[in-house]
């Protein structure tokens, strides 16, 4: 659990397993991870220079997602465009 490694310890946080691909970077920093260490995602990916450059962006992306704050989470589906002033149909 990467936010409780977060909490207890104050060292950084690198992940070095489990990162198949893009969306797997950008979810781990977006989840607290300082960094991620790339290996086989990329020298065996299809086009290793394609999927390097794809890490690349998605972690920047997981970054930059992480310092701007999700919204809070809903459990239930809830409007968010206010009925007032909506035909009705």
């Amino acid at each position: 659990n990467i936010a409780l490694i977060r909490e207890l310890l104050d060292v950084p946080v690198i992940l070095d397993a489990g990162i198949g691909t893009a969306s797997d970077a950008a979810l781990a920093m977006e989840l607290g991870c300082d960094a991620v260490l790339l290996a086989s995602a990329v020298t065996r990916a299809r086009d290793p220079e394609q999927m390097a450059l794809a890490m690349r962006h998605a972690v920047e992306a997981g970054r930059l997602a992480r310092l701007a704050g999700r919204i809070p989470r809903r459990w239930h589906a809830q409007a968010s465009t206010p009925m007032h002033g909506m035909p009705e149909l």
